[in-house]
């Protein structure tokens, strides 16, 4: 059934909002199964923490529970993810830390934990800055819960197409005296995901550190943007 392919059903939440003419930008994890008055609960004591005007409060949580609101939609729903090797990429600035990457992840293993991937990511690499690793755990949440909605639309279609196959291989063996329908050679066979060498490189991390006038314009590009 559907949930997060993690060893923790935790979901990327993502906050984005505006109030006379502030901005307010967030991103965390969430447990889906803590009550509904944690939210409130939570955005009156963001508001507070940062010292933003009370106003906020409404947009937080309503940003928040819209999203909650979406995940719980696919709750009960079968999963189908075909391919267990999914690429994950990593496209990030965190204030003056940019951070490009991309892998292989395996979204069958509901063992697997982003949280520690990230650590071992930052150690490894020497990143001191304790807004990455959290920032980095966050981006390959997001991308395993788009797996993880669609494999929903694919297991919806595997039911469908299971039962037009059940037809055809019905009038197959009828028509060909009993011979077994192959979808193999209908299909054909599934490609190898061995990486080729001429890709090796594209597997390799990226960490640049920017300078404070490089940090200061892409700030002012993405409000420019934002705006």
């Amino acid at each position: 059934k559907f949930r997060m392919p993690t060893s923790e059903n935790l979901i990327p939440i993502r906050v984005d909002v505006e109030v006379e003419g502030q901005r307010f930008k967030d991103a965390f994890t969430w447990n889906p199964t803590d009550p509904d008055s944690e939210v409130v609960v939570f955005a009156r004591r963001t508001v507070k923490d940062l010292k933003l005007p009370f106003a906020f409060v409404t947009p937080i949580a309503q940003s928040i529970q819209s999203q909650l609101a979406e995940f719980r939609s696919y709750e009960g729903h079968e999963m189908n993810t075909g391919e267990k090797i999914f690429p994950l990429k990593l496209d990030l600035r965190v204030n003056n830390t940019v951070i490009r990457d991309q892998f292989l992840w395996d979204v069958n293993n509901f063992e697997s934990d982003p949280e520690e991937f990230a650590r071992t990511f930052c150690k490894e690499l020497d990143i001191g800055d304790p807004e990455v690793g959290p920032a980095i755990a966050i981006a390959i949440r997001q991308q395993l819960y788009e797996v993880a909605t669609q494999s929903v639309s694919a297991a919806r279609e595997t039911r469908v197409s299971k039962k037009g196959r059940r037809l055809i291989e019905h009038v197959s063996a009828s028509k060909l005296g009993g011979a077994a329908f192959d979808p193999v050679k209908l299909f054909g066979v599934k490609s190898s995901i061995v990486r080729k060498r001429r890709e090796w490189d594209l597997y390799e991390p990226i960490v640049d550190m920017l300078s404070i006038e490089e940090v200061e314009a892409l700030d002012a590009k993405e409000e420019r943007n934002a705006r």
